[in-house]
């Protein structure tokens, strides 16, 4: 798609929404980016996809504040993308060491949220994966909720983490479940707060339909093109990069090198199964921790491909790593599908879609890549991450916001 140029954006920015147009006039009506926005995240525990998107919607209006349950970001990552950004936490957020547990506070989120306040404010934005979008709001306040996912835990992924948290039916498990299930009564009762939601990806959209049973517009992630190094000179490794978290399923990548061990696989990122992971690899598979940005950037950007077995809402690393020139083996489900754009069905491919999450279906793909590596080019990759501006990100949502006001205005 043709993206405006900043001048322009900027200029149709400043008006009034939601305004009527005159007559002739083409372009939609936009939301006043000086209104003051109370934007309303679940939890901020480090910075990743989420936290890019809540950082790029506090650029987009300088008045806004942040409601968040949980905020342990590092000082100097508030000042670089969040400067003069107030934030407002929980009471929870106070608890000793609850760096440590605060996910397992799950149970007392949606009391939490609810005692934000956030009724003196022009409209709402909640960026939710969980309990963001259940803010309480006035009647003639426009809500517009960004939704990373439905609660995953809650729904259809339930069971996956049950058995990863090894919960049966005993009496722990047991409770688990019925916290689970009041989870889903309370998520249930808040999907109609909002005026308007907006999906990261076709993926989620499907998923808000048929959990929710409302209709949601897909507006991608922004990815921060400028920061992004292209490189089409790759380097002779692998790449594979991740939260290390159970459901990345990073485990599968590593048994897939420990296969071939002609192949070299580097491991960016740090998690709950650091160390086991560590344990389980061979020798051709090394672990950088976590990296610096620009570091993490020249090393996604060097490599051969970015693999990736897991099952992603969105994505944001796969986008960016097409950005930097990098071609994706990914697992075919989930936000991947909006990013590849697959060899054998695309006339410009910039990556392989394996079919099932399993060792030899990965390994099948990374020989079909590298029979056909000549056809996936990094400029094809290039071109293919610029549906993910960030000024296309900030248009639709402006866009959105507007919609959502211009709903109260009607009524």
């Amino acid at each position: 798609m043709h993206h405006m140029r900043r001048d322009e954006l900027a200029a149709i920015t400043r008006l009034r929404g939601p305004q009527r147009r005159a007559f002739g006039q083409t372009r939609p009506a936009l939301a006043d980016r000086s209104a003051r926005i109370a934007v309303v995240h679940d939890w901020c525990p480090n910075f990743r996809g989420g936290e890019r998107v809540l950082a790029r919607i506090c650029k987009l209006f300088p008045n806004a504040e942040v409601f968040t349950l949980f905020d342990f970001l590092p000082n100097d990552i508030k000042e670089q993308y969040f400067h003069d950004v107030a934030f407002h936490s929980s009471a929870a957020n106070q608890l000793p060491m609850v760096q440590k547990y605060y996910r397992s506070l799950f149970f007392l989120c949606p009391f939490l949220i609810e005692q934000f306040d956030v009724t003196g404010y022009d409209a709402v934005i909640s960026s939710s994966a969980a309990f963001a979008r259940g803010v309480l709001t006035r009647p003639d306040q426009p809500h517009l909720c960004y939704v990373h996912s439905p609660i995953r835990y809650a729904w259809d992924e339930q069971f996956s983490y049950l058995a990863q948290g090894r919960l049966g039916f005993g009496p722990k498990g047991l409770l688990f479940r019925y916290m689970l299930h009041n989870l889903r009564t309370w998520d249930t009762r808040t999907a109609h707060g909002p005026d308007l939601m907006l999906a990261n990806s076709s993926y989620v959209r499907s998923r808000i339909q048929r959990i929710y049973g409302r209709q949601a517009q897909v507006v991608f992630p922004p990815v921060a093109l400028d920061e992004l190094e292209f490189i089409a000179c790759k380097d002779d490794y692998y790449v594979t990069a991740s939260f290390l978290a159970p459901y990345k399923r990073t485990d599968l990548v590593i048994r897939a090198f420990n296969d071939m061990p002609s192949r070299r696989l580097v491991v960016v990122g740090e998690g709950q199964q650091s160390q086991s992971l560590r344990g389980m690899a061979s020798s051709n598979v090394s672990f950088t921790g976590y990296l610096p940005r620009q570091e993490y950037v020249r090393t996604v950007a060097s490599a051969k491909a970015m693999v990736f077995a897991g099952c992603e809402d969105f994505g944001i690393a796969l986008a960016e790593a097409q950005a930097c020139g990098t071609p994706l083996i990914v697992f075919g489900r989930g936000g991947a599908r909006d990013i590849v754009q697959p060899f054998g069905e695309a006339e410009h491919p910039t990556g392989i879609l394996f079919g099932s999450q399993s060792v030899e279906s990965l390994k099948e793909a990374i020989h079909v890549f590298e029979q056909n590596q000549p056809a996936i080019k990094s400029q094809a990759c290039r071109s293919n991450a610029d549906r993910f501006s960030e000024d296309r990100f900030d248009l639709a949502i402006l866009k959105a916001l507007a919609m959502a006001q211009a709903a109260h205005v009607r009524r």
